[in-house]
C-alpha cells in the first residue's frame, strides 16, 4: 500500500476515534475534567472537541417568517435588527416551494475552520459551555479571518457592524437580554419562538456530509391533513 494511502487511512481512523471519544462523557474523563482549546490525534493531527449541541431545521416547515432571526437579535443585542441575527433566513421569491426558503445555521463543526482560522483566540471551543464554538469579543481584533475561513455559503459567522466585532450562533449561551439558561445544555431562542416548529436542539453530532445531516424532517403525521407532504 502506498505511503499516502496509509497515512491517509491513518487520518480517517483519527477522525473516527476523536469524534467518538468527543461524542461521549468520556472525553471529559480521558482529560480529567480539563478540556483543552485543541486536542493532539497524532500523525500531526489537531482537533476541536466537539460541541454539546447542534441546531437542525426543516426547511419545509419554514414559514419564512424570520421570527427566529428576530428572536436571535433580541436576545444577544437588545433590540429587533435583522442585521443582527446569529441564524440567517433566505427567501428566494422566483423560487417554488420548498425551494424558496432556506434557514442557514451554524453547523457547530467537528473540524471548525472559523476556530483555526482566528489568530488572537477569540473564536474558541467554550469548555463551560459544552465547547460550543464562541467568539470572545474582547479578544477579537476584527481581522474577519474567521467569516471567510467558514465553509458555507452564507458565512455562518458574521461580522457585528454596530460593536465591531465578529459573532456567531452560541446556542445563545451569552444572551444577556434573555433570562433563559442557554448554551449546550439550556434553551435556544430561535428554537423556542419557532411557530412552525421547523428548528431543533440536538446533543448528537449530526452526519457532517453537506448540509445532509442538518436538514431533517421535523414534519409530524398531522402535517398531511394540511396538505403537506411528510415523507
Amino acid at each position: 500500500m502506498a505511503d499516502h494511502e496509509v497515512n491517509q487511512n491513518n487520518q480517517e481512523l483519527s477522525r473516527r476515534s476523536f469524534l467518538k471519544l468527543a461524542s461521549g462523557a468520556a472525553l471529559g474523563v480521558a482529560f480529567g475534567g480539563a478540556i483543552p482549546r485543541l486536542i493532539n490525534l497524532g500523525d500531526g493531527m489537531v482537533a476541536v472537541p466537539a460541541s454539546g449541541g447542534y441546531l437542525l431545521v426543516d426547511t419545509k416547515k419554514c414559514a419564512g417568517c424570520v421570527s427566529c432571526m428576530l428572536a436571535c437579535s433580541l436576545v444577544h443585542e437588545g433590540k429587533v435588527n435583522l442585521s443582527l441575527s446569529r441564524i440567517q433566513i433566505i427567501q428566494n421569491s422566483f423560487e417554488a416551494w420548498p425551494n424558496d426558503i432556506e434557514i442557514e445555521q451554524c453547523r457547530q463543526c467537528t473540524f471548525p475552520a472559523c476556530v483555526e482560522a482566528c489568530p488572537t483566540g477569540a473564536l474558541r471551543a467554550n469548555p463551560d459551555n459544552g465547547n460550543v464554538r464562541m467568539v470572545e469579543e474582547r479578544k477579537c481584533i476584527g481581522c474577519m479571518q474567521c467569516i471567510e475561513a467558514c465553509p458555507q455559503q452564507p458565512a455562518r459567522v458574521q461580522w457585528n457592524h454596530e460593536q465591531k466585532h465578529s459573532q456567531k450562533c452560541d446556542l445563545c449561551a451569552n444572551t444577556p437580554f434573555w433570562k433563559e439558561e442557554g448554551g449546550a445544555n439550556g434553551k435556544q431562542a430561535c428554537v423556542e419562538i419557532c411557530p412552525m416548529r421547523a428548528i431543533k436542539f440536538t446533543a448528537e453530532i449530526p452526519t457532517q456530509v453537506g448540509d445532509l445531516g442538518y436538514r431533517v424532517n421535523l414534519r409530524t403525521a398531522s402535517w398531511k391533513q394540511l396538505g403537506m407532504p411528510i415523507d
